[in-house]
């Protein structure tokens, strides 16, 4: 086994006190960069290493498989162990797998229970819609998915959950909830909501049981504990015994899973839960330079409820942060893709440059630049504007009306929203087409005329026909954009998206409005379809290195040489919607989402807001958002816009009131001229 000087070599003061003082309840409190898994593992091993336990006698619960195996491998390196003298050592789920598989048939299951996936999930749940009358196209599997794991976060099955009398869309969620739960137990299955939720009941209803593991555990450790939920949380104080030996490790600065019912408040109540808890803050940064640090810090500390850290480096100063105005979303988005054309790539490989952005709807004008001059680039977390199905289908109305002989465009409209037309009829139609050499389009017409369609698809069909001819009567008088909004609402296709409950509902919508806004760039329909045919057929697979496009959440976890922080603009960042919702606590988390944004990148930082940009088609002039007056000036470098149009005693970063949501809802000029000149 390794030395005790080897073993604690590398790190620093601080870290070695939380790799050391391994009784009694601990938090470590780890900034960015700071070198949490690190201490995570070592404290691990220096438990096994000092035989204060044997390795099964340990538990480690993380996330995600990769950041189990990653610890997995640094402790056996650490131990000089073979796999199987690691610990209990994988995620959540993974650890309540086990625990099931040994006790099931205290929960009436059989140990060869079966864990259904999402695809299971959906199909499962499209039968029990069926045979109960609901409407699978209005209320999609996804969304009751989602409803039904809210739940189980909160650790209700569907005899502990209580609604109220008028919340109807959960009343008839819950219905089939209980059908679902009785379903998959007469299935021997479980879902992963029930596998933590198990554990849970299995504890709390069978004292033996939990005191056979509470004996067994000397130590549990916890990594990414603010990500915890309700019932994660639940389930390891039932495993904690008397000599309270738990170590959680995390970042409250770095909760921003509030939406996936992660809730911060286990990790600040850590200490009043477990009485004489020591607190480890882990504030020396290893990844970024000071002026990156400085930002983050100065911003983050306008959150109220935070254990208050503040970052710092032995490293370089480093660049500033660069500050940045533009007129408008394009001029951004090309301006950023000038730094990286002409300063960034002499200086970092592409794959260690990152765009990040609130809202995904937002990488669309990046990549129509990027398209433009041959930089290779990636969407992590999301599919490419053009290949969303959302797009495919509203440029699929245009295709069609553009020119009546794009079969696969009438397809794919016949299909959205759903008009009673299957498959067997498309190849009808087709094989009829093909006999006589006609279009799609001539078909439909040929065999309504000669009455070869069932009456229902026939009256489908005739309308959908009409409403195509119409359309490019109209094409012929009005704008191309105005007349794409028009096909959405008179098709249906809006109505079938505003309906549908599901939970990607909210950016399907973002990313039509942000398509109609893209058209007003071309001068007709002709001129965009060739735009969006060139851009979809271009070979984007380009060899070599690549930018990264991504939304902040997504970014979580990884580090950059470069990051690009566009769009900080009231209303967008924070985000109205959030704000509406949940208020100061939204804004927070918010606010922690800037801070992962910032600490994202390690040599240099680059946040920007441009003064108009396009809304539902409209342009807007907008504030900058608040954020941008919360970060320390000292470690920032402001460029001034310089803009005809710009007051010249124009400055961005003054004293803005944001009391009220009307300050900052939808601004005008006025405004912004109230609010930033002096």
């Amino acid at each position: 086994m390794n030395s005790s000087n080897n073993f604690f070599k590398d790190l620093n003061e601080t870290q070695r006190k939380a790799v050391t003082e391994i009784e009694g309840p601990c938090l470590v409190a780890a900034g960015a960069g700071s070198g949490k898994t690190k201490v995570l593992t070592t404290r691990l091993a220096h438990i096994i290493n000092q035989k204060k336990a044997w390795p099964n006698q340990v538990l480690c619960v993380t996330f995600t498989n990769k950041a189990a195996k990653e610890m997995q491998n640094r402790v056996l390196k650490l131990i000089n162990g073979k796999p199987n003298s690691v610990p209990w050592l994988g995620t959540f789920h993974s650890t309540s797998v086990k625990f099931l598989r040994r006790h099931a048939e205290a929960l009436d299951l059989k140990s060869n229970f079966t864990i259904l996936d999402t695809d299971d999930q959906k199909k499962l749940l499209r039968k029990i819609c069926k045979a109960e009358n609901i409407d699978a196209k209005k209320i999609s599997p996804s969304f009751i998915i989602a409803i039904i794991d809210k739940w189980k976060n909160k650790g209700q099955l569907p005899e502990d959950v209580s609604l109220k009398k008028s919340d109807n869309l959960e009343k008839l969620v819950l219905g089939v909830y209980k059908i679902y739960q009785n379903k998959i137990r007469d299935l021997n299955s479980c879902d992963f909501g029930d596998l933590i939720l198990y554990c849970v009941k299995l504890f709390e209803n069978h004292s033996d049981i939990r005191e056979l593991y509470r004996n067994n555990f000397k130590y549990i450790l916890v990594d990414e504990y603010q990500d915890t939920n309700f019932i994660q949380n639940k389930w390891l104080n039932l495993l904690v015994n008397d000599n309270k030996n738990i170590c959680c490790v995390g970042d409250d600065d770095q909760s921003i899973y509030s939406w996936r019912g992660a809730e911060i408040k286990n990790f600040l109540d850590f200490d009043k839960v477990y009485k004489n808890c020591k607190i480890f803050k882990l504030e020396q940064n290893y990844r970024s330079t000071k002026n990156i640090l400085d930002t983050a810090s100065s911003l983050i500390g306008h959150n109220n409820d935070r254990v208050e850290k503040k970052l710092w480096s032995s490293g370089e100063k480093g660049e500033l942060v660069k500050l940045n105005c533009y007129q408008t979303g394009k001029d951004e988005a090309e301006r950023v893709c000038d730094i990286i054309e002409r300063e960034l790539k002499k200086k970092y490989s592409l794959n260690n440059v990152s765009i990040l952005v609130r809202a995904i709807h937002q990488t669309r004008e990046f990549e129509e630049r990027f398209l433009k001059v041959g930089l290779g680039y990636r969407v992590i977390g999301g599919i490419k504007f053009y290949e969303r199905a959302e797009i495919k289908d509203a440029v699929s109305y245009l295709r069609i009306v553009n020119q009546k002989f794009d079969d696969l465009a009438l397809e794919r409209v016949i299909g959205v929203p759903k008009r009673g037309v299957g498959e067997s009829t498309i190849s009808q139609l087709y094989l009829f087409g093909n006999r006589d050499k006609i279009c799609l389009e001539d078909a439909i017409l040929k065999m309504i005329e000669i009455n070869q369609l069932k009456p229902k698809i026939k009256i489908s069909l005739s309308q959908l026909l009409n409403m195509i001819h119409k359309w490019r009567k109209d094409s012929k008088k009005m704008k191309h954009y105005d007349l794409l909004k028009m096909i959405l609402d008179e098709s249906g296709y809006s109505k079938m998206i505003k309906d549908k409950k599901d939970l990607e509902n909210e950016n399907r919508l973002e990313n039509l409005k942000e398509l109609l806004r893209a058209m007003q760039d071309y001068d007709s329909l002709q001129a965009f379809l060739e735009h969006v045919a060139l851009a979809t057929s271009i070979d984007q697979e380009w060899e070599g290195e690549k930018i990264n496009l991504m939304t902040m959440h997504a970014a979580k976890g990884l580090e950059f040489e470069v990051v690009f922080l566009p769009g900080w603009e009231e209303g967008l960042f924070p985000h109205q919607k959030s704000l509406e919702e949940s208020g100061d606590f939204a804004l927070e988390e918010e606010r922690r989402l800037a801070y992962v944004g910032i600490t994202r990148a390690k040599r240099e930082a680059f946040i920007s807001f441009a003064m108009k940009r396009a809304y539902h088609g409209d342009w807007n002039e907008t504030l900058p958002s608040r954020f941008i007056n919360e970060i320390s000036e000292k470690s920032v470098e402001k460029n001034q816009p310089t803009l005809k149009e710009m007051p010249e005693d124009f400055e961005f970063n003054q004293d803005q009131n944001f009391e009220t949501n009307e300050e900052y809802r939808s601004p005008g000029w006025a405004r912004l001229k109230k609010k930033l000149i002096k």
